[in-house]
């Protein structure tokens, strides 16, 4: 049986046993109280005969009669009893005298007891008949007084409970269990759709069915249609992933080609060829040596990016002071910015404190610097600001160089991209620096972007976010 139904069939049969607990309770208690009503006019009518015998001071057979016939009440009987159990009087009895010892019994002991008591429904052994007794005691005449009314068709119609209500909860049960069934079958249809979803993606199928195309318009339905839509986003996240790790993969295996091919084609001459010069040797085996630092290079820049794709847990998240971290930059730099008659205008203040990785904002700011250094042209000045924008900072990394055109500037970010492959290459480049300074920018909670200067060169705008305990 589907969970719905299940559900479903636990509810109506829960809230059945309950509705019928409700009505035998009810109609327990409502019978309750009619018989209370009674009982308590009853003891009235026994309080008011004692104080009527009270007052004239005899108990005399007429008194109780002109009494009785005062207050004249359809086939009552009215018993008097001393204190003995002995019956002093019986209003439908003219032999009363020969009546057993009532002492005993069920209302006079109870009487005896609490100064009333009833008996409901027993069979009177002197007239052969069932009644309803209710017993009073008067302690001032020490006397029992007990009232009765035959237990017959008239009385037990005046206390049976009435069965208005028993419609009124039978119509509210079927009404809550049609309710009830829309609802748990809405909800058995949102429970097989995502039973549905689970089973698909196990078996690797298609989500692109009818069976999962709409839920029902509610909190659950508004849940489950989520959680299709957030797994798809995932799935599709997954094959951008797996599309960038192919690109990567063949854009790798294009890039180390080029030095592979020229470490072999040196150590090939070296070897088919023992007798070159010295000097042409140790030329070629500088050049292997270079070849080999720029597959390390792209190697470690491959390593750093699935790094960051695959495992940004792997990264300790510290409190990181940026101003020392590119003034370590600017000092390892000084000796390329000498050679390009470069200058680095660094204009942060002496303490910057953010929430990241040291070693990934290192890449950040190192990347930028050499990109700058190698691309912008000679005696070109790098500038460094930052603003405060609220959570993070913003940062503003520019040069006045030679620039990209416009229409690169949107693809700059991806990996292996070069504007000048050519010259990329023979200055060293791997082609990840950028894409790193991407990806590590967004691991820290920011954004990046590339703009043309209007004055030439270009500038990177991008934030970081700041540190925990920064206001």
């Amino acid at each position: 049986m589907a969970i719905g139904k299940k559900l479903s069939a636990s509810i109506t049969v829960i809230f059945g046993l309950f509705a019928f607990s409700f009505m035998v309770f009810q109609h327990y208690r409502e019978k309750e109280f009619k018989i209370e009503c009674l009982n308590i006019q009853l003891q009235d009518y026994n309080l008011r005969l004692s104080e009527s015998l009270y007052s004239s001071g005899s108990i005399a057979d007429s008194i109780v009669e002109s009494y009785i016939h005062r207050h004249e009440m359809q086939n009552l009987r009215v018993t008097i009893i001393d204190s003995l159990g002995q019956v002093l009087y019986d209003n439908r009895i003219q032999d009363y005298i020969t009546m057993d010892n009532h002492l005993h019994r069920k209302e006079i002991r109870e009487a005896s007891e609490k100064g009333q008591g009833t008996d409901i429904e027993r069979t009177s052994a002197t007239m052969g008949e069932e009644y309803f007794y209710s017993a009073t005691y008067i302690p001032q005449l020490g006397l029992f007084i007990r009232s009765a009314l035959p237990y017959n068709h008239d009385l037990k119609d005046s206390l049976r409970a009435e069965k208005e209500y028993i419609w009124l909860a039978l119509a509210v049960f079927i009404v809550l269990t049609f309710i009830l069934s829309r609802f748990t079958r809405k909800l058995g249809n949102n429970i097989n759709k995502l039973q549905t979803f689970a089973k698909r993606i196990a078996l690797g199928e298609s989500l692109e069915i009818e069976e999962l195309a709409e839920f029902s318009n509610d909190e659950l339905g508004e849940i489950a249609e989520r959680i299709v839509k957030i797994y798809k986003k995932l799935q599709i996240t997954k094959e951008e992933q797996n599309k960038l790790k192919r690109e990567l993969t063949q854009n790798a295996a294009h890039e180390l080609k080029t030095p592979v091919a020229s470490i072999q084609g040196y150590m090939e001459t070296i070897l088919t060829h023992p007798d070159i010069s010295d000097e042409m040797r140790q030329q070629f085996i500088v050049q292997c040596f270079s070849q080999a630092q720029r597959m390390t290079a792209i190697l470690q820049d491959i390593s750093t990016l699935n790094k960051i794709d695959e495992a940004p847990v792997a990264y300790e998240f510290n409190e990181v002071d940026i101003s020392q971290i590119v003034g370590q930059i600017v000092d390892a730099s000084a000796l390329h910015l000498k050679e390009h008659r470069m200058h680095f205008d660094n204009k942060l203040p002496s303490s910057l404190l953010a929430y990241g990785d040291a070693s990934l904002i290192h890449s950040i700011f190192r990347n930028l610097t050499d990109n700058a250094i190698s691309y912008a042209g000679d005696g070109s000045t790098i500038t460094l600001t930052h603003s405060d924008k609220d959570t993070h900072w913003q940062f503003t990394f520019s040069d006045n160089g030679v620039g990209i055109p416009a229409e690169h500037l949107s693809r700059i970010f991806e990996r292996f991209y070069r504007v000048d492959k050519g010259r990329s290459r023979k200055l060293g480049g791997t082609g990840l620096g950028l894409a790193i300074v991407k990806n590590a920018v967004q691991l820290h909670g920011g954004m990046i972007a590339a703009f043309q200067n209007k004055d030439g060169g270009v500038r990177f705008v991008f934030t970081i976010r700041k540190s925990v305990g920064h206001p």
